[in-house]
């Protein structure tokens, strides 16, 4: 039997304003026993700034015991599960957090010279190379900041060699099971976007490409596994078609933690992809950032690549400017050093078969939700999944719950959410990705949450369409709060 709330009772917690009060301090030194100094004098009045105004004025305890409960409201990987599709939410290795601070790596300047550099070059030299063999690729570069940031840099360096052959193009072909940034990626590179459907199996249909890329088409961006969790089983054919036509295959590589140690795109025909190192290689993911999204390219690409390129040079690592086709800088310095870090650590621990057995890991942890919760919820694409599935509300939506309802009520047994309403091509979806981090006890207990949660939207529709009921905010209006956001807290 679950246990339906999982949280502990705290009295409500105002605003460290509200608990001001004139002549509060949170410190206590020992009167001066030398003469005052003015700062202004002292300092320059330049550098002195006067008291804040309507700054909260507290005790040590109160401010202590404020954050400190703030903390403890806060749904962290560390506290349970994340079934967040799309997003691959898991634990990470404190391990790689430790190496990432070693002090000579994270207080390493970008500007320091090369040969006090040696070290974290060979750093980012090791992790370009790691992934290029993960990948199947010929080179990587690390400079883009994030998934989306690859994305465009990606696109960039096609639109490049295109050009160089004497057209761009003008279009890009994208499945509608990709994820929403590749169409926005392409828009802001210049392409025109061309969307196509999936077929009844949820994959890509291969006829309707063949139809679709003429000499106008620079390239098809795919998610593989798609936004469904389903692997792109006739990858190879579209592959085939599109460079038959001079065209391009652009994979978004989101879900490479589905593909590590198994797959390698390419082999299978893709020409350029990025990685998110903060979904797939260690870095805690959420809350803005880090993040990283290495670009991994076959070789007509190299040239074009982000400037400067790490080059061999002797027994020495130097950065080398001088790239004629080079696209040009995408990021300051060299990539979010930190994140690169923390992935290399997080690949040379598992090493080739502890990389293959998390991917492994993955997909029987979705599988397992999957078969456990078919029962109990419509699952409109039936194609094996990898390492998330999609199911949808429908079954539930005759009750009148929908999937933002059992999102909601799941926050009840404790649980943070799935993706709510997405992919798209799915009405009412609800996906979930378990990760290779969780437990099978974990993964009971959400798998029993949601086969309660159900059970109540038949018995009970109105007990789940009024969800959360455990939280210290009930159910908000969501309309309202879009349209009409609080965004600055006046005093009374």
């Amino acid at each position: 039997m679950i246990e339906k709330v999982r949280h502990h009772l705290s009295q409500n917690e105002p605003l460290l304003f509200e608990r001001s009060s004139p002549g509060k301090r949170a410190y206590q030194l020992p009167e001066l026993d030398v003469p005052a100094v003015d700062p202004a004098e002292a300092l320059g009045a330049e550098n002195v700034r006067a008291e804040i105004a309507g700054f909260p004025e507290v005790s040590e305890v109160e401010a202590i015991r404020h954050f400190t409960r703030l903390s403890t409201w806060n749904y962290a990987i560390d506290h349970g599960m994340y079934p967040l599709g799309s997003c691959t939410m898991k634990y990470n290795p404190r391990i790689n957090e430790l190496v990432a601070r070693t002090e000579a790596l994270a207080w390493a300047h970008p500007y320091q010279p090369e040969a006090l550099a040696q070290g974290s070059m060979e750093v980012m030299a090791r992790l370009e190379a790691a992934l290029a063999e993960i990948t199947g690729m010929d080179a990587v570069t690390l400079q883009p900041a994030a998934g989306a940031h690859g994305e465009l840099t990606g696109i960039l360096l096609i639109r490049a060699l295109l050009q160089k052959r004497g057209n761009p193009r003008r279009k890009i072909l994208i499945p509608d099971s990709a994820h929403g940034t590749n169409p926005a990626t392409a828009a802001i590179a210049g392409y025109a976007v061309e969307n196509i459907k999936s077929s009844e199996s949820g994959v890509l249909d291969v006829a309707a490409l063949e139809q679709l890329v003429t000499d106008d088409v620079a390239a098809l961006m795919v998610t593989n596994p798609n936004t469904l969790g389903v692997f792109e089983e006739n990858i190879i054919h579209a592959a085939e078609i599109l460079h038959a036509k001079g065209a391009m295959l652009y994979m978004d590589g989101a879900n490479m933690n589905a593909l590590v140690g198994i797959a390698r795109p390419g082999d299978f025909g893709v020409d350029v992809m990025h990685l998110n190192l903060h979904k797939t290689f260690s870095t805690p993911h959420g809350g803005g950032g880090p993040g990283a999204g290495p670009v991994a390219v076959k070789a007509p690409f190299e040239p074009f690549l982000p400037a400067p390129r790490l080059k061999r040079s002797g027994k020495r690592w130097t950065y080398d400017y001088k790239r004629k086709h080079s696209i040009g800088r995408v990021k300051a310095f060299y990539g979010n050093f930190g994140v690169l870090v923390r992935a290399l650590a997080y690949i040379l621990a598992h090493g080739g078969a502890g990389l293959r057995n998390a991917t492994v890991d993955a997909v029987l942890n979705a599988v397992y939700i999957r078969k456990k919760l078919e029962p109990y919820y419509d699952l409109p694409y039936p194609s094996p999944n990898m390492h998330e599935v999609v199911f949808s509300d429908e079954r539930q939506a005759r009750h009148g719950v929908r999937t933002g309802d059992l999102a909601k009520r799941l926050i009840d047994y404790g649980f943070h959410p799935y993706t709510v309403s997405f992919p798209l091509i799915v009405h009412g979806a609800l996906m979930i990705e378990p990760t290779e981090t969780e437990g099978k006890m974990e993964i009971d207990q959400f798998v029993d949450a949601m086969i309660s949660i159900a059970r109540e939207a038949e018995a009970d529709p109105q007990l789940v369409k009024s969800a959360p009921h455990g939280t210290r905010t009930s159910r908000v209006d969501e309309v309202a709060a879009a349209r009409k956001p609080v965004l600055r807290w006046k005093p009374a």
